[in-house]
C-alpha cells in the first residue's frame, strides 16, 4: 500500500510580549491509497451534487417566476378594470396608485347634444285628451275651444299574446256547372306546421330570442306566461326539430357563395352538444366561424383539427384566397394542404403577447410596453394608409401620396423584423453566464413567435385590403358566445345544427345592414305558403341575389306592407 504525503495549515496563536500574533505552521499529515481515493472520489461527487442542485435551483427559480407571472396575468383578468391599456397607462405595478379623473361620467354639462332622435318608420296612434272642464267654475260660461291642438310624443310598445279566431265564408252553389260538393268553403290560411296551433310569430319569437339575442327559450317561455300564454317547453323543443329543416337550402347556398370568394377571417370557439356520440369521448364540440365579404358562416363540429377548415375550403373557385386568422395549427396545417389559400396572422395577438409580458413580469414592463408601442405604429402607418387607397386600383397605379405612406409602413416592418432578428442572435451569441446581455425565457419566446409567423403577419403590406387584426371573426363570435354562455350549448345534434344555421343567417342579414325579424317572418311565411316547405326560388331570400327595392324592404321594421 502507498502512503500520500499531505500538507494541510493550522492557525496557532502564541503570545510575544503580551500580545497575539496569528502565524500559519504547516502541518504534512500522511494517507493511505485508499483514503485518497475516496476522498478524491468524494470531492468529484459532492461537485457534481453542487451542479445538479444549482441547475435545479435555476429550474425552480424559472418556475416560480412563471407561476408568479400567471398570478399577476389572472389578477389582472379577474380584478383588473381593463384587460388591455396600452403605453404608460398599463398599471403593472398593483401597489400603485391610479390617479382617478376630476371628470364627471356622461354626458358633460353645457356640451352640445345630438337632439330627440326621430323615427319616421313608427306608426303614429292618435289619441285625443280632452279638458276635464270646459266652463268657468265661478260664472258657469263655457270656453271656446280652439281647432288646433298641444301636440307631444310617446313612444310605446305594446306586446301581447292572441288567439286569432278565423271563421271561413262558405256558401252554396245554386247551379250544377261544376262536379263536387255544393258547399263552398274559403281556404284555410298558411300554416307552418300542419296540425300546430302556433302561428309564425310565436317561432319567429323563439329562434330570434334565443340565436339573435342570446336567451334561453326558458326565459321567452316565461315571458309568455306573463302574457297569458303557458306553452310546455317539450313542444318548443319538438316545434324547432321540425323547423330544422327548413333552413337547410338557406345554409348550403351561403357556403356555395362563400365558395365564389377569397377574403376570410376565421375563428372557433367550444361549444357543448349533450348528447353521446359514437367514437366521441365528452361533450366538448366546436363552433367555427369563416367570415366573408358577403357570408358570416358558422360551422359546428367534434373536432379543432385541421379537417375542418381542409374540408370547408375544399370547393375554393378561386386560386388564390387569404385567410386571415390566429396562429392556431389547424390554420397553418390548411395552408399547407391548401395550396390555394395564403395565412395573414392577426397582429392584436401579437400585441397581446407583449401586453401579457408586461402585465405577468414586471421588471420587463418597460421592455414589453415599448414593443406594444411599435406596434401601435404599424396600425397607425397602416391606417394612414389605407385612408388614400383606392380599391379598384393596383398597387402601381395608386396616387403619389398612398406610395409615400406604403413605403414609410415598409421602413417600419423593416425595422422591427430586424431588432427582433438582433436581439435573438445577439441572445444567441452571449455567453450562458453574462446573464445582462441575455433575454428571459419569456422575451425570447414572443420574439421568436414574432419571427416564425413574420411571413403571415406582413400579408396585408401588399393586399390592403387585408386587415392587420381578425377582430371581424372574434365580433362574430361574441354573440354565440353569449349564447353559450346562457344556456350552455345544445342539448342534440339536431339543436347544434340549427344553432349554426341560425348564427349563419342573422349575422349574415346584419353585415348587410339587414333586419333579421323581417327576413324571418318573410321567409317563414314563405315557407307556410308553400306548405310547410321551404319556398322554391331563394333569391328573394340571399342578400347578393335580392334587388336594391328588396333589400330597403328587409331592412325596414315589420309593418302591415311588408307582411
Amino acid at each position: 500500500m502507498n502512503d500520500y504525503s499531505l500538507q494541510c495549515s493550522s492557525l496557532d496563536t502564541p503570545s510575544l510580549q503580551g500580545e497575539v500574533v496569528p502565524f500559519v505552521v504547516q502541518k504534512t499529515i500522511t494517507i493511505t491509497q485508499q483514503e485518497y481515493t475516496e476522498l478524491k472520489w468524494g470531492c468529484a461527487y459532492w461537485e457534481s451534487q453542487h451542479a445538479r442542485s444549482i441547475a435545479r435551483e435555476a429550474v425552480l427559480k424559472e418556475e416560480l417566476e412563471q407561476k408568479e407571472a400567471i398570478i399577476r396575468d389572472l389578477n389582472q383578468r379577474l380584478y383588473g378594470k381593463k384587460s388591455e391599456k396600452s403605453g404608460s397607462n398599463l398599471d403593472i405595478n398593483p401597489n400603485s396608485k391610479n390617479k382617478k379623473s376630476t371628470r364627471p361620467r356622461g354626458q358633460q354639462k353645457g356640451s352640445r347634444t345630438h337632439g330627440r332622435t326621430e323615427r319616421p318608420n313608427l306608426p303614429v296612434i292618435p289619441e285625443v285628451i280632452p279638458l276635464a272642464e270646459t266652463a268657468c267654475g265661478n260664472c258657469g260660461l263655457d270656453y271656446s275651444l280652439l281647432s288646433s291642438y298641444e301636440e307631444s310624443s310617446i313612444i310605446e310598445v305594446e306586446v301581447a299574446a292572441h288567439i286569432r279566431r278565423i271563421k271561413r265564408q262558405k256558401c252554396v252553389k245554386n247551379c250544377t256547372c261544376t262536379p263536387g260538393s255544393k258547399i263552398i268553403t274559403a281556404p284555410l290560411p298558411p300554416k307552418l306546421m300542419p296540425g300546430s296551433p302556433y302561428g309564425v310569430s310565436i317561432w319567429e319569437e323563439i329562434l330570434l330570442n334565443k340565436f339573435l339575442h342570446a336567451q334561453p327559450v326558458n326565459r321567452t317561455l316565461n315571458q309568455f306566461k306573463n302574457l297569458g300564454l303557458d306553452i310546455a317547453s317539450g313542444t318548443i323543443a319538438g316545434g324547432l326539430k321540425k323547423l330544422t329543416p327548413l333552413f337547410e337550402s338557406v345554409y348550403k347556398a351561403f357556403h356555395t357563395q362563400q365558395m365564389t370568394e377569397n377574403r376570410f377571417h376565421n375563428d372557433e370557439t367550444r361549444w357543448e352538444v349533450y348528447q353521446e356520440v359514437e367514437g366521441k369521448i365528452g361533450h366538448r364540440w366546436y363552433l367555427w366561424v369563416m367570415r366573408s365579404t358577403s357570408v358570416v358562416y358558422y360551422r359546428m363540429d367534434p373536432t379543432r383539427s385541421a379537417e375542418v377548415p381542409l374540408d370547408h375550403f375544399a370547393d375554393l373557385i378561386s386560386k388564390m384566397v387569404i385567410v386571415i386568422c390566429d396562429r392556431y395549427s389547424a390554420y397553418k396545417k390548411l395552408a399547407r394542404l391548401n395550396l390555394a389559400i395564403i395565412l395573414a396572422f392577426c397582429w392584436a395577438h401579437v400585441r397581446r403577447d407583449f401586453l401579457n409580458l408586461s402585465r405577468s413580469y414586471p421588471e420587463l414592463s418597460t421592455w414589453g410596453l415599448d414593443w406594444v408601442d411599435e406596434i401601435g405604429k404599424l396600425f397607425h402607418l397602416n391606417n394612414q394608409r389605407i385612408e388614400v387607397w383606392k380599391p379598384d386600383f393596383p398597387l402601381a397605379w395608386q396616387s403619389f401620396l398612398f406610395k409615400e405612406r406604403h413605403d414609410a409602413l415598409g421602413v417600419a416592418l423593416k425595422e422591427m423584423e430586424s431588432r427582433a432578428r438582433a436581439l435573438i442572435e445577439a441572445d444567441k451569441s452571449a455567453k450562458k453566464n453574462d446573464k445582462s446581455n441575455r433575454l428571459a425565457a419569456i422575451q425570447r419566446k414572443v420574439l421568436v413567435s414574432l419571427c416564425e409567423h413574420w411571413k403571415g403577419l406582413t400579408v396585408f403590406y401588399d393586399y390592403p385590403e387585408v386587415k392587420m387584426d381578425n377582430n371581424p371573426a372574434e365580433q362574430s363570435m361574441r354573440n354565440p358566445v353569449l349564447g353559450r354562455n346562457g344556456y350552455y350549448g345544445s342539448g342534440s345534434l339536431w339543436s347544434a345544427e340549427l344553432a349554426a344555421m341560425q348564427f349563419s343567417i342573422f349575422q349574415t342579414m346584419l353585415l348587410w345592414g339587414l333586419n333579421p325579424r323581417t327576413w324571418l317572418r318573410l321567409y317563414l311565411e314563405a315557407c307556410a305558403k308553400n306548405l310547410g316547405q321551404p319556398p322554391d326560388d331563394l333569391s328573394e331570400f340571399l342578400p347578393w341575389k335580392m334587388s336594391e327595392a328588396r333589400k330597403i324592404q328587409l331592412a325596414k321594421p315589420l309593418d302591415e306592407d311588408t307582411s
